[in-house]
Order: C-alpha cells, then structure tokens, then sequence
C-alpha cells in the first residue's frame, strides 16, 4: 500500500514542477540587463564607501540651489510653507500645527528636516542623488550632489561655509542627531518582533 501512495504523490509532485516553470507570463516585464541592475544600485550608506568622486563646497550649492529649481518647490529660505518638505530651519521653529498649509506625509518641517534630524550626511546626498529634482531625478552631477548638500548642512549650522564635501570628509560630518540615533536590536527567528509582532 505504501508504495503506490509514494508513486502518486511522486508522480503529481513532477507534474507540479514540471508546470511550474511554464506558468504563462502575461508578456509583462523582462529581466533587467547588468547595467541596468548597476544604475539603479546606488545606495549609499553612513560609511560613504559608495560615494563617487566629485567635491562640492557651499558656496557653489548656493547658487546650483537657485539654478535647479529646489528653490521652486522649497522656497528662496529652504522652508516654503507651502507642500515641499523643509530643508533648512527657520530662526523659529515651526510645528506642523502652525504651518500655514498642509505638507505631504511624512511632514518634514523644522523640527524634523532631514539636515537636523538624519544621524548621518551620506543620507542627504543618497537621497539628493536618488530623488532631486522632482521631474529629473538622477540628472545632478556628483559635483552638484556635494555641493547642494554642503549648501544644505551649511545653512543648518551642521559645517561651516567653506568646508569642502567630498567622498572622504561627508562622513566625517558629525550630524547633530548622530547620538540620538540606534539601531533596532538585531531579530533572531523566533523571537517576537519589535512592538510584540509576532
């Protein structure tokens, strides 16, 4: 008797997998090429290991931050009051109560823009890099990114005016949330989950 069910369950597990691979495909998507897969794999992390060369100094985002557009959406002072996040505090902290119009979610106002509140600078030039300006993401140089971003933590008290951003000293920049920052503790299988998840 054992030996028939081991054959029926042999045979329709082989049909399965034999199916499996010839399931149909709709005619949707294709599989990316190497250098597609490589432009897009532009993450950078808090060690700036990935960071290209390039340089850029305040004094140069200043000017590349008129000529871009970010002042467009966020305003001529970095804080429009208007949808785009705030990117440099205001003299006055606002809350997002007192802001005059509503901002996209996450609100990103001064008591939160990311110059203040990331734990890290290589976070303000991923994300400059990746995702500005709206419309023509990707489209900064290097050199641009540097410069926008020392631009950016200039303004917010974070480096002084002519510090000089590039692969090694963008690190380096000791953010003023860097020590109120941690890590979740690392999850092990099994064990609940941050909040009690399961």
């Amino acid at each position: 008797m054992g030996s028939p069910r081991f054959l029926l369950v042999s045979a329709v597990f082989s049909i399965c997998q034999a199916a499996w691979p010839q399931s149909p495909t709709y005619g949707v998507g294709r599989t990316p090429s190497a250098q597609e897969i490589a432009t897009w794999d532009i993450a950078v992390s808090p060690t700036g290991k990935e960071l290209p060369p390039g340089h850029g100094t305040a004094k140069e985002g200043a000017v590349l931050y008129v000529r871009k557009g970010c002042a467009g959406c966020h305003g001529a002072k970095g804080s429009s009051g208007g949808h785009a996040p705030t990117l440099i505090k205001g003299a006055e902290q606002e809350t997002h109560a007192s802001m005059p119009m509503p901002c996209l979610a996450p609100c990103v106002n001064d008591l939160n823009n990311m110059s203040v509140h990331s734990p890290f600078a290589t976070t303000i030039w991923d994300y400059i890099h990746r995702g500005m300006p709206l419309g023509k993401e990707g489209s900064l140089s290097p050199d641009e990114v540097y410069a926008i971003t020392a631009f950016l933590l200039f303004k917010n008290g974070v480096i002084q005016e002519d510090e000089v951003m590039d692969q090694q000293s963008l690190p380096k920049v000791k953010m003023p949330n860097h020590d109120g920052f941690a890590l979740p503790p690392e999850w092990k299988h099994g064990t609940p989950r941050l909040l009690g998840y399961p």
